[in-house]
């Protein structure tokens, strides 16, 4: 799948993120998981974050990147990817996401 995404070096974005099940409580239940996570990519990629509003299944953010850079979709990336590694295997995934190598979380 290939997204459309306007990318503004220095620029400030808005953006949520989503748990596939609906009924999950792992944001809320990790969330310290979460918090080390988000410390340890803005400490190799550097960005501020303005405001993050942590639901049980939604991310809301509103981050501002280096004047630099308008790499957001790989700092997103990374979050999701290390939090979901540090998460305990308990989810059903697709074939076609195992296939991937992906989890059933996102």
């Amino acid at each position: 799948m290939r997204y459309r995404r306007l990318r503004v070096a220095g620029g400030t974005l808005f953006f949520t993120v989503i748990f596939a099940d609906r009924q999950s409580r792992l944001l809320t239940t990790h969330i310290d998981t979460l918090r080390d996570v988000l410390r340890l990519i803005r400490q190799r990629h550097p960005f501020q974050i303005i405001a993050t509003v942590v639901l049980p299944v939604y991310l809301h953010a509103i981050w501002r990147l280096p004047e630099s850079d308008s790499g957001y979709p790989m700092r997103s990336a990374l979050i999701k990817a290390t939090f979901s590694r540090r998460l305990p295997k308990v989810e059903a995934a697709r074939t076609s996401r195992l296939l991937k190598r992906e989890r059933g979380i996102w």
